[in-house]
C-alpha cells in the first residue's frame, strides 16, 4: 500500500495545476485585445508539449519535428479546399495523417546514437520540405497553398478577423491535450518511458518492450504536432513551406530549453515566455532580436538550470 501510494502521489491534482487550468479559458475573456497573440502561444505549446513526449519523458532527441507540423498543416490545408471546409474534421485527418507519418519513420529511431537520430530526424523533414517545395501543383511550392476557405466552427462561429474565435478553438484543443498528456505521463506507460529513458538496457532487461513503447509514444507526438501545425493552417487560412523549416524544430527546442524537457508544463510556460520576448524584443530592436534571444538562453544554459535534451545533458529531476 506504501508502494502504491508513492506512485499514485504524483498524478494527484495540485492547487497550482487547478489553478492553471481554470486560468486558460479565463484568458479568452481577459486577453480580448491579444487574441492573435495568445492563439499563436496555444499553438507553440500545443507543439512543444508533443516534442516533450518523445524528448523528455522517451529520451528521443530530434531536430525534425517540424516534419509531423508540416504535415499537419498541409493536410488540413488540402482537405479544406480539396474535401471538406469543416474545421474539426480536418483536425481529425490531419492529426491522423502526421500520426501515421510518425508511425512509418518510428522504425528510424529505434536504434543508434542521440546524434543518428538528430540526423535522421533532420534528414526526414528536410525531404518532406524539398517534397512540398517540387509538388507545387499540389501544395503551391514557394508561394504556398492558397484559397483555402475554413467553414466556421461548429457551424455557428465565424472566423473574425481580431482572432477571438481561432483563440477559442486552439484554446480548446491545447486543454484536451493537456488533459490527455497529463494522464498518459502519469500512467504505467509514461512511468515505463521515464524508465527507458533512464537506461534502455535495465528496461529491456525487467521485461519492458522497448520498441513498442517508442513506437507508441512517437506516433503519439506525431498526432499533437500535426494538430497544432492544422490549426495554424486553418485559423490563418494558408500553408506554406515555412511549416516545414528547420527554423519551426529550433524554435521548439529552444521553447523546452526556456520551459523544461520532462515536464508536462514546460512546454506551455516555455511558448509563453518565448512569444513574449519574442514579441517584446523585435518591437525594440527589429534587426537584433535574435541576438538578444540567444544570449538570454546562454544565460539560462550556463547560469541557470540546464533544461536541455535528456540526452545530451541529463534531465530535469
Amino acid at each position: 500500500m506504501r508502494v502504491a501510494r508513492s506512485l499514485a502521489a504524483p498524478s494527484r491534482w495540485r492547487a497550482w495545476e487547478i489553478a492553471l487550468f481554470a486560468a486558460l479559458p479565463l484568458s479568452w475573456f481577459v486577453l480580448p485585445g491579444q487574441a492573435l497573440l495568445a492563439g499563436e502561444i496555444a499553438q507553440l505549446a500545443l507543439f512543444a508539449i508533443s516534442l516533450d513526449l518523445v524528448l523528455g519523458y522517451a529520451g528521443i532527441v530530434s531536430l525534425g519535428h517540424a516534419a509531423f507540423f508540416g504535415t499537419g498543416a498541409y493536410a488540413a490545408a488540402l482537405f479544406a479546399k480539396h474535401a471538406m471546409p469543416d474545421p474539426l474534421v480536418g483536425l481529425a485527418v490531419a492529426s491522423a495523417m502526421s500520426a501515421l507519418l510518425g508511425l512509418l519513420t518510428s522504425a528510424l529511431i529505434l536504434r543508434g546514437t542521440d546524434l543518428t537520430r538528430l540526423m535522421v530526424t533532420l534528414g526526414v523533414a528536410s525531404v518532406l520540405y524539398e517534397l512540398a517545395n517540387k509538388l507545387d501543383a499540389w501544395t503551391g511550392g514557394a508561394d504556398g497553398l492558397q484559397g483555402v476557405s475554413i467553414g466556421p466552427l461548429l457551424g455557428r462561429f465565424d472566423w473574425d478577423l481580431q482572432g477571438r474565435t481561432a483563440f477559442a478553438y486552439t484554446l480548446a484543443v491545447l486543454l484536451l491535450a493537456l488533459l490527455v498528456c497529463r494522464r498518459i505521463v502519469h500512467s504505467p506507460f509514461g512511468m515505463s518511458l521515464q524508465a527507458l529513458r533512464d537506461n534502455r538496457l535495465r528496461a529491456s532487461a525487467i521485461g519492458l518492450s522497448v520498441n513498442a513503447r517508442l513506437v507508441a509514444v512517437y506516433t503519439l507526438a506525431a498526432g499533437i504536432a500535426g494538430a497544432a501545425g492544422a490549426l495554424l493552417a486553418q485559423t490563418t487560412g494558408f500553408a506554406s513551406l515555412d511549416v516545414l523549416d528547420f527554423h519551426r524544430s529550433a524554435d521548439v527546442l529552444l521553447v523546452l530549453v526556456i520551459g523544461g524537457t520532462g515536464y508536462l508544463y514546460g512546454g506551455l510556460f516555455g511558448a509563453i515566455a518565448f512569444k513574449l520576448m519574442h514579441d517584446l524584443i523585435a518591437a525594440w530592436t527589429p534587426q537584433y532580436w535574435t541576438f538578444w534571444i540567444g544570449l538570454f538562453l546562454v544565460v539560462l544554459v550556463m547560469v541557470g538550470r540546464p533544461r536541455v535534451a535528456p540526452g545530451l545533458q541529463g534531465h530535469d529531476s
